[in-house]
Order: structure tokens, then C-alpha cells, then sequence
């Protein structure tokens, strides 16, 4: 076999959807772990120089800190090679962190003298912690928000631009009250900007304390500094919220309370995903059909709704890593053990399959029209589904079981306007009233749907 490529990969993240994730890559990569945990074993040490209680470490110059900057700024394939170099020798993989960044520091007298403050107090999970907290906070900003407000874009203009295009609802499967195209689409738009707002709202943690969480080794080393007021300052100038409680590890609440709401997008798509498959096999969309792209390997008819199909497989996908790490991550035994780091690397699988989905869905909504036609010959065949308004109308006029008049009426049988006419003529109602049943249609009997689409 090959070296590693993208027909020898064994995931499909890093063989068939290689280029559709490249985004995610330097994020979630172990590239960007080290970077991650290189910027933290940074700015741990300039925000320690900046403490006056520390003379042992006084302000660095800005030479040093240029330095220290900038290998941050220009970290390398190479730099990452070097460092998992270092954890073959030592077998520790944050070590090799500290190991790398006092190579780097080694021909520069002032950084030099003040190494040993690299990794000062911490434990790994220090470091780590903050890392994964880094990287779901750049995921959230660069990949998922953006991925987020472009569908919502779409579909709340979908939703305007067929806010008055009539459509006959289902449910149980069974035709009912109509409701407009551009309404169903902004039920969705409703409830994914909600959950896109929690998202946005959602804090993401962090904290810095030492072996279990109790800064004893801080407290040792200079009894009389503020730990506390430190580590919170330092985690929130991470632009992170600070957690005052936790063993060796921040215990991931955090995490399970941003994947379930990412969950709960994920489903949401699904729900649409499925309901477009629904509306494209009943015609109500029609889907482009490109000169080159085959539908089906015999059947040279068929144009699948194959971006709907893919989006909903891989918000499943999504979902099953989420849930799974939603449950266990926030579960360690004691003050620490350490089941929950690998399951912290697969983050980014998670993740991916979401945005995937997101782009399977946009691609999908690319590439539907609203089939009018269609649309309006259904619901002209349904002419019962005004016996709800008829039946309405009789309440108030206190006309006796109307319900069940119009149920003896109309169910399991054709129905017509001629016959739904004939029924309103016999009704003891006076004419104005009748006027307006005369002129109901299906196509009409909208409610506010028109509206609510338009607001959206």
C-alpha cells in the first residue's frame, strides 16, 4: 500500500471530503493542537512577566516578546514535525511542548534565563483544557456561525420570496389545512436562528490551577500572590470564561452544553432534509439537472436528491459522535483519568460531519425550484380540507354537531367545490356569511401564512 492519500485514507473526512473540510484542518488537526498548546505555554509565560509580584521573572522586552509572538505566528509543518519528534523520545506529548519552545528560545540570553517560568505550576491539563477550549471557540467563530448565517440567509429569503405560494400541508401523512411554501421554510429559519443564538451565547471554559485544581504549587512558590485573580485574568484575556472549580481537569460541562445545542441544529436539518426529500418525491420542487450527472447507474430518468440524502447521513454521523461525548466527557474518575483524551481528539470528527451537512444542505437548496404547477393542481384536488373552516364558521353561528355533519360529509369521499357548495347552501347561515364560504378555495385559505413568511 501507498503512502497516506486521499484514496488511502481511512476516513472519508480525510479521503473522499478532504478538500470540503480544509477549513476545519488547521483547527482540529494535531497541527493545530500543538499550535493551540504553543500559544497557551506563550501566553502563560508573558502574562506571568507582567505580574509584579514575580521578580524572579521581570516585564520581558519587546524583542522577547516579538520572539515568543512570533512562533506563535509563523508555527510550521516543521515546527510540529520537531515537536512530535520530541514526544517519540519522552512519550508525553505536552511535554514536547515545553521541550520545543526552550529550543526555540535557546539562542536568546533574555528568554533563556527565564525558561524554567515555561509551564510554570501547570499540569498538562492546564494546557490542554485551554487548547480545546481555543479550538471549539475558533470553530465556532470562522466555520460554524458563518456556515450557519449563510443558510439562514437562504432560507429566510426562500421564505420571503414563496411567502404567498399556496401549498397543501400533510399531516399524519393525510392532506390539510394549506399553508404556503415560504411559511414551512421559515418554520425552519425560525428554529435554527434560535438555536444559532444559544450557540452564539453559549460560554466556553477554561481554567488554569494547577495538579487538582487547588493551585498548590502556585501557592507554594509565592504564597502571597493572588492566584486566583491571575488565573482568572489570564483564561479571560483567552477571550474564555473562567471555571473556580474543577479537579486536575476542567470538568467539560461546557462541551456537553455546546454539543447539544449543535444537536439540536443538526436535527433540526434533519427534520428539513428529510421534509425537501419529501416535497422533490411529490414534485412540489424540481431539481436542476446537469448535462454530465448521472441520476442512477440504470435508470437514466432519475435525478436524485442526493444533497439532502448526504446531508441528513452525515448530520446522523454528527450527532452519534456528539451525544456520545456530550455523555461521557463530563465523567472522570476521581480527580482525573485519562479515558476522556482521545475521545477529546475526535472533536473535530464531529464537527466536520456538521459541516459537511451544512454544505450538502446549501448545495441541495442550490439546485430546487418551486414546481407551481404541481402545487396547485394537489391542492385542487383536495377540495375537503375546507370542511375545517366550514365547520368553524358553523360553531359560531351555534349551528348544532358540525363537526359531525361535516365528517359524514366528506370523509372517504371525492370532493368538489360543486358539492362543498351545495352542502353551504343548505346551511342556516345568512348570505354575507355563505358570500365568504362561496369564495373559499384551498388555495386561499391561508391564514396568516403569507404574513409569517414575510416577518421572518
Amino acid at each position: 500500500m501507498s503512502a497516506l492519500s486521499s484514496l488511502t485514507a481511512i476516513s472519508p473526512l480525510e479521503g473522499r471530503y478532504f478538500e470540503k473540510i480544509a477549513d476545519l484542518r488547521p483547527i482540529f488537526s494535531e497541527y493545530g493542537l500543538m499550535k493551540f498548546r504553543l500559544t497557551v505555554e506563550i501566553r502563560w509565560l508573558q502574562h506571568l512577566a507582567q505580574h509584579a509580584k514575580l521578580p524572579e521573572l521581570p516585564p520581558l522586552s519587546q524583542h522577547a516578546n516579538d520572539i515568543l509572538n512570533g512562533l506563535i505566528e509563523h508555527f510550521s509543518e516543521q515546527d510540529a514535525l520537531r515537536i512530535k519528534h520530541i514526544e517519540s523520545v519522552i512519550n508525553h506529548d505536552v511535554k514536547a511542548i515545553e521541550y520545543f519552545l526552550k529550543e526555540k528560545i535557546d539562542g536568546n540570553h533574555e528568554l533563556k534565563t527565564y525558561s524554567e517560568f515555561i509551564h510554570f505550576g501547570c499540569t498538562s491539563e492546564d494546557i490542554n483544557n485551554l487548547s480545546y477550549a481555543l479550538s471549539l471557540q475558533a470553530s465556532r467563530k470562522q466555520c460554524l456561525l458563518p456556515a450557519l448565517d449563510e443558510l439562514l440567509a437562504i432560507l429566510k429569503n426562500m421564505s420571503h420570496q414563496y411567502a404567498a405560494i399556496p401549498m397543501l400541508s400533510r399531516t399524519h401523512g393525510q392532506p390539510a389545512t394549506p399553508t404556503t411554501v415560504g411559511k414551512e421554510i421559515a418554520n425552519i429559519a425560525a428554529r435554527l436562528q434560535r438555536q444559532a443564538e444559544q450557540l452564539v451565547a453559549t460560554p466556553i471554559l477554561g481554567k488554569l490551577n494547577g495538579a487538582t485544581g487547588n493551585y498548590n504549587a502556585f501557592c507554594i512558590a509565592y504564597p502571597t500572590v493572588d492566584w486566583q485573580l491571575l488565573s482568572k485574568n489570564f483564561v479571560c484575556e483567552l477571550d474564555l470564561h473562567w471555571n473556580a472549580y474543577t479537579t486536575q481537569i476542567e470538568p467539560h460541562d461546557y462541551i456537553a452544553e455546546f454539543f447539544a445545542i449543535l444537536m439540536r441544529i443538526n436535527t433540526i436539518l434533519i427534520d428539513f432534509n428529510r421534509d425537501m426529500w419529501g416535497y422533490i418525491s411529490l414534485n412540489y420542487f424540481k431539481q436542476k439537472s446537469l448535462q454530465f450527472e448521472v441520476g442512477s447507474s440504470t435508470m437514466p430518468h432519475k435525478v436524485n436528491p442526493i444533497d439532502f440524502e448526504n446531508a441528513e447521513g452525515n448530520l446522523g454521523m454528527a450527532n452519534a459522535l456528539l451525544s456520545y461525548m456530550a455523555e461521557k466527557l463530563p465523567i472522570s474518575r476521581w480527580q482525573r483519568d485519562l479515558s476522556d483524551s482521545t475521545v477529546l481528539r475526535n472533536i473535530g470528527v464531529a464537527i466536520a460531519h456538521s459541516a459537511l451537512a451544512y454544505q450538502a444542505t446549501l448545495k441541495g437548496l442550490s439546485k430546487v425550484s418551486v414546481n407551481e404547477e404541481i402545487l396547485q393542481a394537489d391542492l385542487n384536488q383536495h377540495w375537503e380540507i375546507l370542511s375545517e373552516a366550514i365547520q368553524t364558521v358553523m360553531r359560531r353561528h351555534q349551528i348544532p354537531e358540525p363537526y359531525e355533519k361535516l365528517k359524514a360529509f366528506t370523509r372517504g369521499k371525492p370532493m368538489t367545490q360543486e358539492l362543498l357548495q351545495q352542502f353551504i347552501a343548505k346551511l342556516a347561515l345568512d348570505d354575507e356569511t355563505k358570500k365568504t364560504l362561496y369564495e373559499l378555495s384551498p388555495n386561499s385559505y391561508l391564514g396568516y401564512a403569507c404574513d409569517l413568511a414575510k416577518r421572518i
